[in-house]
């Protein structure tokens, strides 16, 4: 074992142990592959880092456990004019240092989540103005008649405008630079759970709020969170009762948690696909071997690596039947998803091949692909096999497989020629996805994940007459045409959906949601 090994191994057991001399009737020790990578709330629009810091910020309109919306720091909300939105808000909240919330936060936060370093930008690029109109109400005006406004919102966390101010943090991160402020590390919301430990990569621990405005559902008065890269460990953990919750369970060892005495799996579908995105705007790739011109920007390159992905193989071997293949960037419990359109191309070697050599590349080419190798399920297997699959039709990927700390800086500042990504429509709406993922990036936020910078004018018109209309029946058929003008492009290259499977002691009751977050709110354990 090499010393890099031994010590973050040393680093990992260190850990787990000082999780145990902490362990108490309530306390619950949770274990990820990976570490929320800052401790700030508009930095990284990632689901981890969003789920971990939704229990200590919060936003106006949350999600209840079945996923509905519901109110937090918002008490109400109405639509005052086609394009104006009033939200009332609650009385009697303070933070977690004890300031009061008003209505100066939530213009704060807006600004500050719609500005530079902000990783929320794409979500609020059609947000005009957020005026105060009271102490405890303001108006949120969009460019454009937005009837999904609070949907789009529910991830948008409100921070204390004096606090940031004191600390130097009015300016988000940006993770693509890797700067940090003090809200990298600390944090003050006015959610269930405060930060009082923060050792990044180590261990987290968060302690209940005691002056919450809400009910807490569950017994949790205390959460240590640590990540476990290592899945063998993580399930080791698990099983000999040193974390009490685990995720993602590694699909060959389902069989083997629910055999165990002390513990058990729960699984269930997840809403985020996983899709592969290549560089479409560059005249010349940055890391391939064909100089002065980009495979990428023809159409049959795209098809022939679409149609040469055995992902019927990848369901089988690499997922063990955890996944459900994809032709949409939108699955199943997203609004727009139709079974109709969610069709692959065909699996067919001898037709990518032919589409290579009518592009002119019948003997292949070289291209790097980049991969996290701890952020999706399987995800560094998934994109060995794709290179496999790939080396069929001549084509050779140098496969830059890294933890997901150093890749989501590098990609999200394009600096990469074919890549992996997964998404979860935060809005549970297909214009989430329309918008952050195939519209053309602009200066606002707009487009603002799709790294490949794919673009097409039509397909962007038709997303803001999605924005924008009311009558759903009208907007499903705008959503159904936008997604065959994406198909037809071959925007992406889809995969699939994977599956949930969170490793749960058999003294924790929580609640999963298919979006993957996980609140600590509704956990409880047994003594």
């Amino acid at each position: 074992m090499s010393f890099k090994k031994k010590a973050a191994a040393v680093a990992v057991l260190c850990a787990l142990g000082a999780a145990s001399l902490v362990a108490s009737a309530q306390t619950i020790r949770i274990a990820n592959q990976g570490d929320a990578l800052s401790l700030d709330p508009h930095s990284l629009n990632e689901s981890l880092q969003l789920s971990v810091t939704a229990n200590v910020y919060e936003t106006l309109v949350g999600r209840n456990n079945d996923l509905s919306l519901a109110p937090l720091l918002a008490t109400s909300w109405k639509q005052t004019s086609p394009n104006v939105w009033r939200f009332e808000l609650r009385k009697g909240v303070v933070f977690h240092d004890g300031t009061p919330f008003t209505a100066d936060d939530v213009v704060f936060s807006f600004a500050r989540a719609q500005g530079d370093g902000s990783d929320l930008r794409a979500t609020l690029s059609d947000i005009k103005a957020v005026r105060k109109v009271g102490d405890l109400a303001v108006e949120i005006e969009t460019n454009g008649p937005f009837p999904i406004l609070p949907d789009v919102i529910s991830l948008t966390m409100i921070m204390s405008k004096k606090w940031c101010e004191e600390n130097q943090a009015t300016k988000p991160v940006d993770r693509r630079k890797g700067i940090e402020n003090t809200a990298s590390f600390k944090a003050n919301g006015t959610g269930p759970f405060r930060v009082r430990e923060r050792q990044p990569n180590v261990r987290t621990v968060f302690t209940r709020n005691g002056t919450y405005w809400g009910k807490i559902d569950g017994n949790a008065q205390e959460i240590v969170f640590t990540p476990i890269a290592n899945p063998a460990t993580r399930v080791a953990a698990l099983v000999s009762g040193e974390v009490d919750v685990m995720e993602p369970v590694p699909v060959q060892d389902i069989a083997r948690i629910n055999a165990a005495p002390t513990a058990r799996v729960i699984t269930g579908p997840e809403l985020r696909t996983i899709f592969l995105g290549m560089d479409q705007k560059r005249d010349e790739l940055l890391y391939s071997n064909i100089k002065g011109k980009n495979p990428f920007k023809d159409k049959r390159v795209r098809q022939a690596f679409y149609q040469a992905i055995d992902i019927a193989g990848i369901q089988r071997t690499v997922m063990r039947g955890a996944s459900r293949p994809t032709g949409l960037l939108v699955g199943p419990g997203i609004n727009g998803w139709t079974a109709e359109q969610d069709k692959r191309l065909p699996y067919d070697v001898e037709a990518a091949k032919k589409l290579m050599a009518e592009a002119g590349y019948a003997s292949g080419f070289e291209v790097t692909m980049n991969c996290p190798n701890d952020r999706y399920v399987n995800d560094g297997q998934i994109c060995q096999s794709v290179a496999a699959n790939l080396a069929r039709i001549n084509v050779k990927i140098n496969l830059a497989a890294e933890t997901k700390g150093t890749y989501f800086p590098k990609i999200l500042r394009r600096d990469t020629s074919f890549y992996m990504l997964g998404w979860t429509p935060t809005t549970y709406d297909s214009h989430n996805a329309l918008s952050s993922l195939t519209a053309c990036p602009d200066d606002k936020g707009t487009g603002q994940f799709n790294l490949g910078a794919y673009c097409n004018p039509k397909l962007d018109e038709l997303t803001k007459k999605i924005q924008s209309e009311s009558d759903k029946a009208k907007r499903n058929e705008l959503i159904k045409e936008a997604f065959k003008l994406h198909a037809d492009d071959i925007g992406t290259l889809p995969l699939h959906q994977q599956s949930l499977a969170w490793g749960v002691s058999k003294k924790v009751e929580l609640v999963q949601l298919a979006d993957n977050f996980m609140y600590f709110k509704w956990m409880s354990i047994k003594p």
